[in-house]
């Protein structure tokens, strides 16, 4: 029976105060929109940027003086090593086909033989293509042999992880300031709540109810209003995604929508622990005062 009245009082008073409880509803659902098109930007960033590190490779040159049973030893060494998904070796033939191809003119033709030397292109798991990672690849390699000729492009990763650094901390800035905005609203409609029900919550505790019972009607209530916030949230994400992003911008939708997904219980589930978190410590901080 107390916890059918508990339930009870949750939602009836949403319905008592109406407005209040709109007007969250409605900024917690507007906060909660604005940090789900950040969590689906940023997710769709990081797989852009795992894609890009996939895709990393270092090219190793192979002494010309080293025999083809040297050249293959120096190529197995280099796939046993930690964080390299593959090596591809690339003869002198194919070194004058790749050149060729780029630059439309025989290199035999042109200089009567062929310099190229022979190479390997290293390729990289994502997670070892970052700098660190990389100088201990390459001095794992360089300890095969120092005539070993190993070249990547150093400027290129690290402008990449450092873009990817700044843009991690501008997230989860924004999405801690929205965050807190909302417990903020959420708690202040509470508090509402809790002022306009004194006389019912001072009988309540002469009649010797625990802090508890008192409490519950009221977490419930920021609950209802967090989820229902992330609700709508997802629903509005869902309408920008399937239809104005696949209508007018299939590029973008393409990049997007995979991280869409993953957002929309992300923002039912935070809406209702910012409901309940937010509303819990307007209570707690009233019945320490009351």
């Amino acid at each position: 029976m107390n916890l059918f009245f508990v339930i009870k009082e949750g939602f009836s008073g949403i319905w008592r105060a109406k407005l209040p409880a709109a007007v969250t509803i409605v900024v917690g659902f507007f906060a909660l929109v604005l940090l789900g098109l950040f969590a689906t930007i940023s997710l769709s960033f990081f797989d852009i940027l795992d894609e890009v590190r996939g895709r990393v490779e270092i090219e190793v040159f192979f002494p010309d003086v080293s025999s083809d049973e040297e050249v293959q030893n120096y190529k197995g060494s280099i796939e046993s090593l930690n964080g390299v998904k593959g090596v591809a070796y690339v003869s002198k033939d194919s070194a004058a086909v790749i050149f060729s191809q780029e630059f439309g003119r025989d290199i035999v033709e042109i200089l009567g033989i062929n310099p190229l030397p022979r190479s390997a292109k290293v390729l990289l798991q994502p997670r070892y293509a970052g700098p660190d990672s990389l100088q201990v690849i390459v001095a794992s390699i360089n300890a095969l042999d120092p005539a070993l000729d190993i070249r990547y492009n150093k400027v290129f990763l690290q402008q990449l992880e450092d873009n990817a650094r700044l843009f991690t901390v501008l997230t989860a800035a924004t999405g801690i300031l929205i965050a807190i905005a909302t417990v903020v609203l959420v708690g202040y409609t509470i508090r509402l709540a809790i002022y306009s029900r004194q006389q019912k919550i001072k009988t309540m505790r002469l009649v010797g109810a625990a802090n508890w019972f008192i409490s519950a009607p009221y977490v419930i209530e920021g609950g209802i209003q967090g989820l229902l916030a992330g609700g709508f949230a997802s629903l509005a994400i869902y309408l920008l995604s399937e239809q104005l992003l696949l209508r007018y911008e299939p590029g973008i939708y393409e990049v997007l929508h995979p991280s869409t997904f993953l957002v929309f219980p992300f923002l039912v589930g935070l809406g209702f622990f910012l409901g309940i978190f937010g509303s819990t410590l307007s209570v707690r901080k009233y019945l320490r005062k009351a």
